[in-house]
């Protein structure tokens, strides 16, 4: 269901460790659980330029809070975070633990305290292990300090450290979620990296979860914002598993430069480009993982009046529990796609709307057809649904993505804090 924005570039191994520059590694500090990479460390060799989008939950974990503060001023050299425990609610408590994960991090590596970002992820409300999380970052900084010294890692091992990075922040998450890929440009090779964790309490207002990205493109801080919102509006901010915006959503991108190259012109239209796609891909996996998911659903809306209409029209559809147990027990109830999108507070004619269920065309000007019941029944059998709504108000489109709602789901969070 995925369709590649372009040609230019070519997909890699190493996640955020790709990039020149960059180094990334997990370790087992038993914050919730043993045997579990739980701290994850990325660093940069040099200080970074550095952006960030958070959640717009009024309730904000205290590692958030932090590195809003710390990213003032636009830059960075690590990002430190952990699974296990959100470190969010729990009052002065939580902002020391939030500050000594920093600290931490900042005095085994050499580098200022500011320049760390941290970030939490797990159950809300319990106070964080800190001397378990202390020890593990102290393990982690020791793993990223023996990269830097002779010999040098080989690939693999930079990439084998890099995955477990990705381990860490993985709370519920059944898969790993991380992708990196080069484009090669006149002076050389631009790297992107990036990871992320998410499979339950997803809903689009922000980021959705903890996102990573890692670039050694030659890039200003205010660049690297824009960049990273424009990317977020069209993929984090279109996935949806549950309509629970977390305490603790953030996507962090850093930018060390250390390709040498700053792109312009059809360079930097293809590097942002490079950026979307794999943003998408990232959502796009969370919403593969959602938590209990059986199927995972790509909503499309075309002919939209605005591209706003368009975005809330697919995320309300998408993020409609009727359309997501409908999808779940293989109904093609099509009733249930129109009313979601007739309260998404969106302009658009009912009477003009045609909806198609993958190829089986349900509904043709706000009206039920005429279709085969069998012809559908295999398309809802399927692991990847789409459902489009196509309408006549304009020229705009949007697609978002999520799953199904199941049982399974209701299972792991009636006892999510055991």
């Amino acid at each position: 269901m995925c369709d590649e924005l372009s040609q230019s570039w070519t997909w890699i191994e190493g996640g955020v460790g790709a990039p020149q520059g960059f180094q990334a590694t997990g370790v087992k500090a038993e914050v919730k659980y043993k045997d579990k990479y739980d701290i994850a460390l990325i660093y940069s060799n040099v200080p970074a330029q550095a952006a960030g989008v958070f959640t717009r939950n009024q309730v904000k974990a205290h590692p958030l809070v932090l590195t809003q503060k710390f990213l003032e001023n636009g830059v960075a050299q690590a990002i430190v975070a952990n699974s296990g425990n959100a470190n969010a609610c729990v009052g002065e408590a939580g902002d020391r633990a939030a500050m000594e994960m920093a600290e931490t991090a900042a005095s085994k590596l050499g580098i200022k305290v500011e320049d760390v970002l941290v970030a939490s992820t797990g159950v809300i409300g319990v106070e964080m292990p800190v001397e378990r999380v202390k020890k593990g970052i102290e393990d982690a900084a020791e793993v990223i300090k023996d990269g830097q010294a002779e010999p040098v890692w080989t690939s693999l091992e930079k990439s084998d450290n890099a995955h477990q990075a990705a381990l860490a922040i993985m709370t519920t998450d059944t898969a790993v979620k991380e992708f990196a890929c080069e484009l090669p440009c006149q002076g050389g090779v631009i790297r992107l990296g990036g990871i992320a964790k998410g499979s339950g309490m997803i809903h689009p207002n922000m980021g959705t979860m903890l996102g990573f990205i890692t670039t050694d493109a030659k890039l200003s801080a205010v660049q690297l914002q824009e960049l990273l919102r424009q990317a977020a509006d069209q993929s984090f901010n279109m996935v949806t598993v549950d309509g629970d915006t977390s305490t603790n959503d953030m996507v962090l991108f850093l930018a060390n430069g250390e390709s040498g190259i700053t792109p312009a012109g059809k360079e930097w239209v293809q590097f942002k480009e490079m950026v979307n796609s794999l943003c998408i891909r990232l959502a796009q996996e969370i919403a593969r993982d959602g938590e209990g998911a059986t199927k995972f659903l790509e909503v499309k809306v075309t002919g939209a009046k605005t591209l706003g209409d368009a975005r809330k029209l697919a995320k309300s559809i998408c993020g409609s529990s009727l359309v997501k147990t409908a999808m779940y027990g293989e109904d093609a109830n099509w009733g249930r796609i129109l009313a979601a999108a007739g309260y998404a507070e969106a302009q658009f004619d009912p009477s003009q709307a045609a909806i198609y269920i993958g190829d089986c065309l349900v509904a043709r000007n706000g009206q039920g057809v005429h279709f085969s019941e069998e012809a559908a029944k295999e398309v809802l059998a399927q692991k990847e649904i789409g459902i489009t709504l196509m309408l006549k108000d304009g020229e705009d489109k949007a697609t978002a993505w999520g799953c199904d709602l199941t049982h399974e789901y209701v299972t792991i969070n009636g006892d999510y804090r055991t």
